[in-house]
């Protein structure tokens, strides 16, 4: 499951930390890279022991394939992005796999929060305030953008006040 880290403080603040999910962890990805040597050593060798000796390179070569698509994938796990909410401001930064951040603060008297259904594809939740308009969070599953969403609402709605 997608980390998804919460936390309420006095003041109706809010805070949240969101990373994608990543299901084999770096156990998992030795154990299956271990495998995947054993398997291609194995069928290198037997290719070799029948002269097709030049198969050998491309078992070491589709080796060396998996292990970089594997790397550049837990290099793209390092994205998150950070939802903060104070009396003042909705800050939400987000900060890629080389390190580079961004942030974008928002009133959070003006903002509107939308979670946008969509057929066939992934739901959008967005903030938008003053003509400007934040898609984020675009990496968790649609069950979890949604629980989000709800926890994002309350505190919205808990740092505005009650309705007069």
């Amino acid at each position: 499951m997608t980390e998804l880290s919460v936390g309420l403080q006095a003041e109706t603040s809010f805070a949240a930390i969101l990373t994608p999910h990543r299901s084999l962890g770096p156990k998992g990805f030795a154990v299956l890279m271990t495998a995947v040597c054993l398997v291609s050593f194995g069928t290198g060798l037997l290719f070799y022991l029948i002269g097709a000796w030049p198969v050998v390179g491309f078992m070491g070569l589709d080796l060396a394939l998996i292990y970089i698509a594997f790397k550049l994938n837990y290099r793209a796990a390092r994205l998150y992005e950070a939802v903060d909410l104070t009396p003042g401001a909705l800050t939400v930064t987000r900060v890629q796999p080389s390190g580079k951040a961004e942030s974008w603060r928002f009133n959070p008297y003006w903002v509107k929060l939308k979670l946008e259904d969509r057929i066939g594809r992934s739901s959008e939740l967005s903030i938008a305030s003053h003509g400007r308009r934040l898609v984020f969070a675009t990496f968790l599953t649609d069950p979890e953008r949604e629980d989000f969403a709800h926890a994002l609402d309350a505190a919205l709605s808990a740092a505005k006040g009650p309705a007069l």
